[in-house]
């Protein structure tokens, strides 16, 4: 077997397995952490795939769950500015801390969590006082578009190689010439 394709064949089959990856299903929404209350506020029902909770976790506990909770998949955690809390998850979200758990490929879920700092934002609901409010923000990705992406790295990739290989092949010629000729 050649060196062209050697390379084409390990590129296949990594294509075949990110398309095996790729038309898994997406996992449901992400359970809240234990013994935390959800938010029936107006701004935090208005969309099913957006939803708040109130709990005492501390942020690295949140986290913890939430990569526990999104672990069917090799998972990326990507750490954001608070203030982009305001563009990603709502116009008016308040933020401390604003994170990204990415399936590469794939969906990812934002969470982004407020701590008060000041006595006047202490959050106090039916009695019961909470360390933070995290808004949970889920972005499922389309299967069809998944696979179409993956069959277009596929092919674009099999040209690549075998143009770079070909390119690689007259420069090894034209050196042996050169060599030849000396």
């Amino acid at each position: 077997m050649n060196f062209t394709k050697g390379l084409q064949l390990i590129f296949g089959v990594t294509v075949i397995v990110l398309g095996i990856y790729v038309v898994l299903p997406n996992p449901s929404f992400p359970a809240p952490p234990p013994d935390s209350l959800q938010s029936d506020e107006p701004a935090d029902v208005e969309n099913t795939l957006r939803r708040s909770y109130f709990t005492d976790f501390t942020r690295e506990e949140v986290m913890a769950h939430y990569l526990n909770e999104f672990k069917q998949y090799p998972a990326l955690r990507l750490n954001y500015p608070p203030e982009e809390a305001q563009s990603i998850i709502r116009d008016q979200a308040r933020s401390t801390f604003l994170e990204e758990i990415v399936h590469p490929f794939r969906e990812s879920i934002f969470i982004n969590g407020f701590e008060p700092k000041e006595a006047k934002d202490v959050i106090i609901i039916s009695g019961t006082q909470y360390r933070q409010k995290i808004t949970v923000k889920y972005i499922p990705s389309n299967p069809f578009l998944r696979i179409l992406f993956i069959m277009l790295i596929g092919f674009f990739g099999i040209v690549l190689i075998s143009r770079v290989v070909n390119i690689s092949n007259k420069l090894l010629l034209l050196s042996l010439k050169i060599l030849n000729k000396k």
